[in-house]
Protein backbone atom coordinates (compact mmCIF):
# COMPACT_ATOMS: atom_id res chain seq x y z
CA UNK A 1 0.00 0.00 0.00
CA UNK A 2 1.41 3.49 -0.97
CA UNK A 3 2.19 6.32 1.78
CA UNK A 4 -0.82 8.56 1.52
CA UNK A 5 -0.20 11.89 0.07
CA UNK A 6 -0.04 14.87 2.74
CA UNK A 7 -0.22 18.30 2.04
CA UNK A 8 0.28 20.69 5.09
CA UNK A 9 0.66 24.58 5.56
CA UNK A 10 1.28 26.73 8.18
CA UNK A 11 -0.06 30.12 9.63
CA UNK A 12 0.95 32.20 11.96
CA UNK A 13 -1.28 34.06 14.63
CA UNK A 14 -1.85 38.00 14.31
CA UNK A 15 0.23 39.47 17.31
CA UNK A 16 -3.13 40.00 19.25
CA UNK A 17 -2.78 36.02 19.65
CA UNK A 18 1.12 35.01 19.86
CA UNK A 19 1.36 34.59 23.42
CA UNK A 20 -1.79 32.14 23.11
CA UNK A 21 -1.67 30.44 19.72
CA UNK A 22 1.74 28.89 18.24
CA UNK A 23 0.13 28.75 14.67
CA UNK A 24 -2.96 27.51 13.17
CA UNK A 25 -2.33 24.85 11.12
CA UNK A 26 -3.97 22.90 7.23
CA UNK A 27 -3.66 19.51 6.44
CA UNK A 28 -4.96 17.48 3.48
CA UNK A 29 -4.19 13.74 3.35
CA UNK A 30 -5.28 11.52 0.67
CA UNK A 31 -5.61 7.75 1.97
CA UNK A 32 -7.09 5.94 -0.87
CA UNK A 33 -9.96 3.70 -0.54
CA UNK A 34 -8.47 1.67 2.58
CA UNK A 35 -8.44 2.24 6.17
CA UNK A 36 -5.41 3.81 7.13
CA UNK A 37 -3.67 4.48 10.02
CA UNK A 38 -1.82 7.28 10.96
CA UNK A 39 0.37 8.08 13.61
CA UNK A 40 0.65 11.54 16.15
CA UNK A 41 3.83 11.94 17.79
CA UNK A 42 3.91 13.65 21.36
CA UNK A 43 5.22 17.18 21.14
CA UNK A 44 5.21 20.16 23.41
CA UNK A 45 2.00 21.37 22.22
CA UNK A 46 -1.81 20.62 22.84
CA UNK A 47 -4.19 21.30 19.64
CA UNK A 48 -7.61 21.69 18.66
CA UNK A 49 -8.53 20.30 15.93
CA UNK A 50 -10.94 20.50 13.46
CA UNK A 51 -11.55 17.68 10.57
CA UNK A 52 -13.77 17.33 7.35
CA UNK A 53 -14.19 14.79 4.35
CA UNK A 54 -13.65 11.10 5.83
CA UNK A 55 -14.46 10.19 9.14
CA UNK A 56 -11.79 10.14 11.87
CA UNK A 57 -11.55 7.66 14.37
CA UNK A 58 -9.05 6.91 17.66
CA UNK A 59 -8.42 3.49 18.29
CA UNK A 60 -8.90 3.24 21.95
CA UNK A 61 -8.14 -0.89 23.31
CA UNK A 62 -8.27 -2.33 19.80
CA UNK A 63 -11.55 -0.52 18.92
CA UNK A 64 -12.52 2.13 17.13
CA UNK A 65 -14.11 4.89 18.26
CA UNK A 66 -15.26 7.66 16.07
CA UNK A 67 -14.48 11.44 16.87
CA UNK A 68 -16.53 14.39 16.71
CA UNK A 69 -15.33 17.81 15.24
CA UNK A 70 -13.67 19.67 16.63
CA UNK A 71 -11.40 17.51 19.58
CA UNK A 72 -8.41 18.59 21.84
CA UNK A 73 -5.19 16.80 20.97
CA UNK A 74 -3.51 17.59 24.47
CA UNK A 75 0.03 16.74 25.86
CA UNK A 76 0.91 12.91 24.97
CA UNK A 77 3.14 10.98 26.85
CA UNK A 78 3.27 8.13 24.48
CA UNK A 79 2.25 8.04 20.48
CA UNK A 80 -1.65 7.42 19.28
CA UNK A 81 -3.10 6.23 16.33
CA UNK A 82 -6.02 7.45 14.58
CA UNK A 83 -7.88 5.98 11.21
CA UNK A 84 -9.58 7.52 8.41
CA UNK A 85 -10.14 6.93 4.65
CA UNK A 86 -10.38 8.45 1.24
CA UNK A 87 -9.67 12.54 1.51
CA UNK A 88 -9.13 14.00 4.95
CA UNK A 89 -9.06 17.76 6.06
CA UNK A 90 -7.72 19.24 8.99
CA UNK A 91 -8.21 22.72 10.58
CA UNK A 92 -6.13 23.07 13.59
CA UNK A 93 -5.21 25.53 16.44
CA UNK A 94 -1.78 24.58 17.84
CA UNK A 95 -1.67 25.90 21.06
CA UNK A 96 0.71 26.38 24.23
CA UNK A 97 -0.37 23.34 26.52
CA UNK A 98 -0.52 25.98 29.44
CA UNK A 99 -3.17 28.47 27.37
CA UNK A 100 -5.30 25.87 25.87
CA UNK A 101 -7.63 25.03 28.55
CA UNK A 102 -7.47 28.72 29.35
CA UNK A 103 -8.75 29.62 26.07
CA UNK A 104 -11.62 27.47 26.30
CA UNK A 105 -12.61 27.43 29.58
CA UNK A 106 -12.51 24.22 30.20
CA UNK A 107 -10.94 22.51 33.44
CA UNK A 108 -7.29 21.16 32.09
CA UNK A 109 -6.83 17.58 32.22
CA UNK A 110 -4.43 14.52 31.08
CA UNK A 111 -6.68 13.20 28.87
CA UNK A 112 -4.69 12.77 25.64
CA UNK A 113 -7.31 13.13 23.31
CA UNK A 114 -10.65 15.24 25.00
CA UNK A 115 -14.00 15.54 23.48
CA UNK A 116 -15.73 18.46 24.28
CA UNK A 117 -18.79 21.20 23.94
CA UNK A 118 -18.42 24.49 23.39
CA UNK A 119 -19.81 27.03 21.28
CA UNK A 120 -15.97 27.01 19.03
CA UNK A 121 -18.08 24.01 17.26
CA UNK A 122 -20.26 25.96 16.13
CA UNK A 123 -17.77 27.09 13.28
CA UNK A 124 -17.76 23.88 11.77
CA UNK A 125 -20.82 24.52 9.04
CA UNK A 126 -18.50 27.63 7.95
CA UNK A 127 -15.40 26.71 8.12
CA UNK A 128 -16.46 23.09 5.56
CA UNK A 129 -17.87 25.66 3.25
CA UNK A 130 -14.52 26.99 2.69
CA UNK A 131 -12.79 23.66 2.78
CA UNK A 132 -15.01 22.31 0.21
CA UNK A 133 -14.51 25.64 -1.77
CA UNK A 134 -10.82 25.48 -1.61
CA UNK A 135 -10.13 28.31 0.40
CA UNK A 136 -7.89 27.75 2.95
CA UNK A 137 -6.99 31.10 3.91
CA UNK A 138 -10.39 32.34 4.78
CA UNK A 139 -11.37 29.45 7.46
CA UNK A 140 -7.64 30.18 9.07
CA UNK A 141 -9.23 33.86 9.05
CA UNK A 142 -12.28 32.52 10.46
CA UNK A 143 -11.31 30.53 13.42
CA UNK A 144 -8.04 33.25 14.12
CA UNK A 145 -11.14 36.27 14.33
CA UNK A 146 -13.44 33.88 16.33
CA UNK A 147 -9.78 33.04 18.31
CA UNK A 148 -9.59 36.97 19.07
CA UNK A 149 -12.81 36.80 21.48
CA UNK A 150 -11.38 34.30 23.86
CA UNK A 151 -10.86 35.68 27.24
CA UNK A 152 -7.34 34.52 28.62
CA UNK A 153 -5.54 35.39 31.55
CA UNK A 154 -2.15 34.31 29.63
CA UNK A 155 -0.36 37.90 28.63
CA UNK A 156 3.47 38.50 27.68
CA UNK A 157 3.57 40.05 31.44
CA UNK A 158 1.95 36.95 33.57
CA UNK A 159 3.83 34.22 34.99
CA UNK A 160 2.63 31.38 32.87
CA UNK A 161 3.78 33.18 29.68
CA UNK A 162 7.35 33.81 31.13
CA UNK A 163 7.76 30.88 32.84
CA UNK A 164 6.30 28.47 29.05
CA UNK A 165 8.99 30.90 27.41
CA UNK A 166 11.77 30.31 29.66
CA UNK A 167 10.95 26.04 29.12
CA UNK A 168 10.48 27.01 25.42
CA UNK A 169 14.09 29.07 24.83
CA UNK A 170 16.00 26.31 27.15
CA UNK A 171 14.77 23.56 24.49
CA UNK A 172 13.28 22.16 27.85
CA UNK A 173 16.87 21.81 29.25
CA UNK A 174 16.04 24.84 32.74
CA UNK A 175 15.82 23.53 36.14
CA UNK A 176 12.29 24.10 37.48
CA UNK A 177 13.78 26.41 40.41
CA UNK A 178 15.58 28.90 37.04
CA UNK A 179 12.01 28.61 35.24
CA UNK A 180 10.27 30.23 38.90
CA UNK A 181 13.35 32.80 38.44
CA UNK A 182 12.20 33.56 35.31
CA UNK A 183 8.43 33.75 35.83
CA UNK A 184 9.61 35.89 39.00
CA UNK A 185 7.51 33.49 41.48
CA UNK A 186 8.18 30.68 44.03
CA UNK A 187 9.01 27.15 42.92
CA UNK A 188 5.77 25.98 44.55
CA UNK A 189 3.40 28.58 43.35
CA UNK A 190 4.70 28.06 39.87
CA UNK A 191 3.60 24.38 40.00
CA UNK A 192 0.81 24.90 41.58
CA UNK A 193 -0.42 27.48 38.46
CA UNK A 194 1.16 25.20 36.02
CA UNK A 195 -0.54 22.07 36.80
CA UNK A 196 -4.12 23.77 37.23
CA UNK A 197 -3.49 25.71 33.70
CA UNK A 198 -1.88 22.48 31.38
CA UNK A 199 -3.13 19.66 33.71
CA UNK A 200 1.07 18.66 34.17
CA UNK A 201 3.73 19.77 35.72
CA UNK A 202 6.57 21.92 34.66
CA UNK A 203 8.74 19.00 34.39
CA UNK A 204 6.29 17.30 32.23
CA UNK A 205 5.92 20.06 29.99
CA UNK A 206 9.74 20.74 29.46
CA UNK A 207 10.37 17.16 29.48
CA UNK A 208 8.02 16.67 26.27
CA UNK A 209 9.37 19.69 24.61
CA UNK A 210 13.14 18.48 24.99
CA UNK A 211 12.12 15.28 23.26
CA UNK A 212 10.33 17.84 20.70
CA UNK A 213 14.07 18.61 19.77
CA UNK A 214 15.58 15.32 19.68
CA UNK A 215 12.26 13.96 17.16
CA UNK A 216 12.32 16.90 14.70
CA UNK A 217 16.51 16.41 14.40
CA UNK A 218 15.90 12.84 13.79
CA UNK A 219 12.77 12.89 11.50
CA UNK A 220 14.54 15.75 9.79
CA UNK A 221 17.65 14.37 9.78
CA UNK A 222 17.84 10.81 10.66
CA UNK A 223 21.63 10.68 10.23
CA UNK A 224 22.48 12.59 13.53
CA UNK A 225 24.97 11.52 15.73
CA UNK A 226 22.83 10.22 18.44
CA UNK A 227 26.04 10.90 21.27
CA UNK A 228 26.14 14.65 19.74
CA UNK A 229 22.34 14.78 19.87
CA UNK A 230 22.21 14.30 23.49
CA UNK A 231 25.02 16.90 24.16
CA UNK A 232 23.36 19.22 22.78
CA UNK A 233 19.87 18.82 24.28
CA UNK A 234 21.17 18.41 27.76
CA UNK A 235 20.59 14.78 28.15
CA UNK A 236 23.09 13.12 30.48
CA UNK A 237 24.41 10.75 27.67
CA UNK A 238 23.20 8.69 24.71
CA UNK A 239 21.69 5.81 26.86
CA UNK A 240 19.57 8.69 28.99
CA UNK A 241 18.73 10.34 25.33
CA UNK A 242 17.68 6.93 24.39
CA UNK A 243 15.60 5.80 27.54
CA UNK A 244 13.49 9.18 27.34
CA UNK A 245 13.38 8.90 23.52
CA UNK A 246 11.67 5.26 23.99
CA UNK A 247 9.40 6.84 26.69
CA UNK A 248 7.66 9.18 25.05
CA UNK A 249 7.76 7.41 21.02
CA UNK A 250 7.88 3.90 21.92
CA UNK A 251 11.07 2.94 19.93
CA UNK A 252 14.65 4.06 20.14
CA UNK A 253 15.98 7.00 18.43
CA UNK A 254 18.01 4.43 16.02
CA UNK A 255 14.41 2.97 15.31
CA UNK A 256 12.90 5.95 15.08
CA UNK A 257 15.69 7.69 12.84
CA UNK A 258 15.18 4.25 10.01
CA UNK A 259 11.61 4.72 9.68
CA UNK A 260 12.28 8.80 8.88
CA UNK A 261 14.74 7.38 6.26
CA UNK A 262 12.21 4.80 5.01
CA UNK A 263 9.76 8.05 5.05
CA UNK A 264 12.35 10.16 2.80
CA UNK A 265 13.07 7.08 0.24
CA UNK A 266 9.73 6.66 -0.07
CA UNK A 267 9.79 2.86 0.88
CA UNK A 268 7.20 3.38 3.75
CA UNK A 269 4.03 1.62 3.55
CA UNK A 270 1.77 2.08 7.11
CA UNK A 271 3.75 5.10 8.60
CA UNK A 272 2.63 8.44 8.91
CA UNK A 273 3.70 10.53 11.68
CA UNK A 274 2.54 14.49 12.06
CA UNK A 275 5.75 15.53 13.27
CA UNK A 276 5.45 19.79 13.00
CA UNK A 277 7.95 22.13 14.07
Amino acid sequence: MPLPSMYHQEFKPPKELKDTINCFWYDKINFGDQLSGFEVVPDGYAEIIFYFGSSCSISNNGVLQPLPSPFIVGLLNRPIHFFSEKYLQIIAIRCYPWTVFDLLGLPSGKDGVRTFEHPIAGLQSALEKYINAGKTEKAIALVSQYCMNFPSDVSANSMLFKAGAAIRDANGTIPVNKIAESAHTTVRTLERNFKQSSGHTVKDVSGLIRFEQARNQLWLDPGTNLAALAHELGYTDQSHLSREFKRYSDATPAAFARKAKKRQQGLGNDFVAFVQS
